[in-house]
């Protein structure tokens, strides 16, 4: 479940309001993940939660950073707060481990890894936003350590359907894309 944020999915989020909310409900993008995360749970698949953000004061905060230029000066994606909750749809259940991020990777300075290796986990079935920018690191960093990865188009979203598109593209060339119902079939090996 990657950065499916208050603060981005949410029609109040400020960049749920820069058009991230109006294309992931048109095409559905929080039901499909609510249906991946129960079907994941339902199957014993261990859920893992990504949330970006930063800490008061946001010393973590990379100035020259073009995605993240706004964020400090704005009061976006501050870490302990509504905008950075996982929203109510895909909300962690008890136990499910939330890892907060500074940067577009969650493997980039976190715990990532080590908790996905501790699990036993090699498959990383993929949901979240934006396609563009954690869905594509995550898959590009996740096969560079090896695991297998599957991106669940229809539970991914952008800021618009070209953006969308063009990410799916690029990732395709690391990772699998399917949609929940053929990654989380029940009965499917997992």
């Amino acid at each position: 479940m990657l950065d499916l944020i208050n603060d981005i999915v949410h029609p109040e989020g400020k960049y749920g309001r820069d058009g991230y909310a109006r294309h992931l409900a048109r095409r559905g993008v929080l039901e499909n993940a609510a249906l991946a995360l129960e079907a994941a749970r339902n199957q014993g698949i261990p859920v893992i939660h990504v949330v970006v953000g930063f800490t008061a004061g946001y010393p973590e905060w990379p100035a020259g950073s073009p995605v993240f230029h706004s964020a400090k000066d704005d009061g976006r994606i501050l870490l302990g707060t509504w905008a950075t909750r996982p929203h109510d749809a895909v909300k962690p259940a008890d136990g499910e481990p939330v890892i907060a991020k500074h940067r577009i990777s969650p493997f980039y300075g976190t715990g990532l890894d080590l908790t996905l290796r501790a699990q036993g986990i090699d498959t990383l079935l993929l949901t979240g936003v934006s396609t563009d920018m954690v869905v594509l690191a995550t898959a590009r960093d996740g096969h560079d350590r090896d695991y297998a990865v599957e991106v669940l188009e229809d539970a991914t979203g952008a800021d618009g359907d070209e953006m969308h598109a063009a990410a799916l593209t690029v990732i395709g060339r690391t990772a699998r894309i399917t949609t929940v119902g053929e990654a989380l079939a029940p009965g499917s090996a997992r």
